[in-house]
């Protein structure tokens, strides 16, 4: 299968070429492509050494697949040139999310969705790590108010973010200095932002609408009720959120911790006396979501739950999830 992945310099590239060769993706051809800053450059892959290059929009690549770890604008110019040149297209970006012709998958949750497209959007990251946790739930209690306060790694600005925060962390501690920020509205070590991508009318920034909107999308539910606080914390990657539900049917916390130990995607870690509980230092690097801290919520009696979830933003955020819906579409992909 001939494969092209654009971005491949970026955080989120890195991490789709490595998924692909973890996962074992059948890869005939790999092909790289990056801003012009990049061209030329040989990089290692578990398929070889691999050539950076630049796309020409004038000769587009003949692939069978193309993930797209690119700027939404990017994937608004070219992403619908790769679908009519042969390529099915995963856009990580948010160009087509909220597209009414576009699927947006999590394959744990909507893998059905993406019927015959040939362009299919990945979600938001933070969207991805919280509907894997909520879809068994809302199947087996139903879901009737969705509160979440996320907590998002400096990963979630890609590979500058990840150096920003690197980079005054050795400032401040090692040096004794004041850290600086570029990509961050304001200095991330020793600090939280509760600001994420641009403030709304309503008052909630886009990151907080994102998950409203793309989780209504995912799960089949446009009147899901969703609140949504976002806040940028000072870990490199894997983004936690604390999620209070109010469902349609009775829930105890046993109940959905055995509905959430069953779910795919889902590891429960969930052992309080042992001091067990998700965590961006156990989640980061793994494939599943962590979810754990499960109680009854006293707000809403015998219908609310708490619960805390992990996940690697880099990878079921991102690059896992694209390779995944890939790995759902077998047998377009192989036509």
């Amino acid at each position: 299968m001939r494969v092209g992945v654009f971005g491949a310099t970026g955080a989120v590239g890195k991490e789709l070429v490595q998924v692909l060769g973890d996962r074992g993706f059948p890869v005939t051809e790999l092909r790289l492509f990056a801003s012009t800053r990049s061209a030329g450059t040989r990089v290692p892959t578990p398929f070889g050494d691999k050539r950076i290059e630049v796309y020409d929009p004038a000769t587009p690549p003949r692939l069978d697949l193309a993930l797209l770890a690119v700027s939404g604008d990017w994937s608004k110019a070219h992403a619908r040139q790769l679908v009519e040149a042969g390529a099915v297209v995963v856009d990580n970006s948010s160009a087509f999310r909220l597209e009414d012709d576009v699927p947006l998958v999590v394959p744990e949750v909507n893998a059905a969705a993406a019927g015959n497209a040939r362009l299919i959007a990945n979600p938001n990251c933070t969207t991805a790590i919280l509907a894997v946790a909520l879809a068994p739930l809302h199947e087996a209690f139903g879901l009737k108010r969705v509160i979440v306060s996320t907590y998002q790694a400096a990963s979630g600005a890609g590979a500058e973010g990840m150096q920003e925060l690197e980079d005054g962390l050795r400032e401040v501690l090692a040096q004794g200095g004041q850290a600086t920020n570029k990509f961050f509205r304001h200095p991330l070590p020793m600090n939280l932002i509760p600001h994420i991508d641009s403030f709304q009318p309503n008052g909630y920034t886009r990151e907080e609408m994102k998950v409203t909107w793309e989780t209504r999308k995912i799960m089949g539910l446009p009147d899901l009720l969703i609140s949504c606080t976002a806040v940028r914390v000072p870990t490199m990657r894997a983004h936690a959120e604390a999620v209070t539900i109010e469902t349609e049917r009775p829930v105890t916390a046993e109940a959905a911790r055995r509905i959430l130990a069953a779910a795919p995607g889902v590891k429960l870690v969930d052992d309080v006396e042992n001091a067990l509980y998700p965590m961006p230092l156990t989640a980061s690097g793994q494939y599943d979501v962590e979810a754990g801290r499960v109680r009854a919520n006293p707000v809403f009696g015998d219908r609310g739950l708490d619960l805390f979830v992990c996940g690697d933003q880099l990878l079921k955020g991102a690059a896992l999830n694209a390779v995944q819906i890939a790995e759902a579409l077998p047998v377009r992909l192989a036509a």
